[in-house]
């Protein structure tokens, strides 16, 4: 008999009023404009975000599906028995099915998500699949500190599970910010599973992120439906547009959302003027060389002890551990 606990909630996934007010007013009256990220990510974001997954120019979800198929048992045993899992923004939890048709012995799972709704799905479906793993659920922002369930016997190592590419949403410095606060949560003995994307055609790059269907431009602009919604906000969708395009210098994708035109919207009391063409940054989205993300962990205090690619090398999927366990040779 499957062993899930209640939805823990670490703190409440949406923001009282006043503080998302707040955190649109501060972004929107930035110079440039920006909004955060994690506003993408409402019940309709979420749901949009699967459907971005199955476009065909968004290769990043085939690519990791496909090394998990080829890979998950060696993943598995690098990572060893009695292990807890942690993963971060676990969403639909495909690709950890995978992972955990492999582990042996976990000692727990302990998927933490943004959003309600996508986390009981997953829980159900996982509950079906493997009865026998104990699940424990946590409704939390995982770029906050996590005060993880007490797991249900002790584990060898906790490892904290991060795939897909979300820490390419991250600067560098915010993202060495997230990686050691990885570090902290997996402990002395753990690791970091993680996703990583790796540089490549500049054209396929930004193809992922301007699908033909228009499935990723529906997704960006739902922040503003969501501000609409939950603040009084008065976005006309149609004055704004999705734009996506690669920085080569940067190594990064930087997403934007383009005002149409001249115009002002009501933000709370505050009246927001946009200038025709003006831009709110809302996601970068960072690729990665293998001597770029080693030296990305290294700054966490961190080594790569272990990569697995796809056949063509499009994605990666990267054991992080203490730099003091390589260097001491444990």
């Amino acid at each position: 008999m499957s062993s899930v606990q209640p939805c823990v909630s670490d703190d409440d996934r949406r923001p009282p009023i006043n503080d998302l007010l707040e955190v649109a007013q501060r972004g929107l009256g930035a110079k440039p404009k920006r909004l955060p990220s994690w506003l993408f990510y409402d019940e309709r974001g979420s749901a949009l975000f699967d459907k971005i997954c199955e476009q065909p120019e968004y290769y990043l979800t085939r690519c990791e599906i496909a090394l998990m198929d080829e890979h998950a048992a060696s993943i598995a045993e690098t990572l060893g028995s009695d292990v807890r899992l942690v993963e971060y923004g676990s969403g639909n939890a495909r690709k950890t099915g995978m992972l955990l048709d492999h582990l042996h012995a976990p000692v727990a799972y302990v998927p933490v998500e943004i959003s309600p709704e996508p986390l009981r799905q997953s829980v159900e479906r996982l509950t079906g699949a493997f009865p026998q793993l104990p699940l424990q659920p946590l409704c939390a922002d995982f770029s906050r500190p996590l005060r993880l369930p007490i797991p249900p016997r002790a584990p060898r190592r906790t490892v904290v599970y991060f795939p897909g590419s979300t820490i390419g949403n991250f600067e560098n410095r915010e993202a060495a910010t997230l990686l050691r606060k990885m570090r902290n949560e997996m402990g002395d003995a753990g690791g970091i599973l993680i996703g990583v994307d790796l540089k490549k055609d500049p054209a396929v790059i930004e193809a992922a992120y301007n699908d033909r269907a228009g499935v990723t431009a529906e997704f960006t602009l739902n922040m503003l439906a969501r501000l609409n919604r939950e603040i009084g906000s008065n976005f006309d969708l149609s004055a704004f547009a999705h734009r996506a395009h690669y920085n080569p210098m940067a190594g990064r994708i930087e997403t934007h959302i383009v005002s149409r035109r001249q115009q002002q919207v009501k933000v709370g009391r505050v009246n927001v003027a946009f200038r025709a063409d003006e831009a709110i940054q809302v996601e970068y989205s960072c690729k990665y060389s293998l001597e770029d993300f080693a030296a990305l962990a290294a700054r966490a205090g961190l080594a790569v002890l272990r990569v697995w690619t796809d056949a063509e090398q499009m994605f990666s999927v990267q054991y992080l551990v203490r730099a003091s366990t390589v260097t001491l040779g444990r």
